[in-house]
């Protein structure tokens, strides 16, 4: 699993998986499959989203590495 990853490559493995969005929502935009929401974090310039909080959101959302490296 890299380090980082930009917000983009995010977005694109979560819509691999099902999930449906960005949407805006109060403080951060999110993605939605069925009733599983998860958080997008804003983007912020020349950073990507490191390894502990992809972590985290593959935590919240049920998936694991391993189907993520494979997306």
């Amino acid at each position: 699993m890299p380090g980082a990853i930009s917000r983009q490559e995010l977005i694109r493995k979560f819509r691999a998986l099902g999930y449906s969005g960005p949407f805006s929502g109060k403080r951060h935009q999110f993605m939605q499959m069925d009733r599983q929401k998860i958080r997008i974090p804003n983007p912020h310039s020349g950073q990507g989203i490191g390894m502990g909080l992809l972590t985290e959101i593959l935590r919240q959302a049920g998936v694991e590495k391993s189907v993520w490296e494979k997306l």
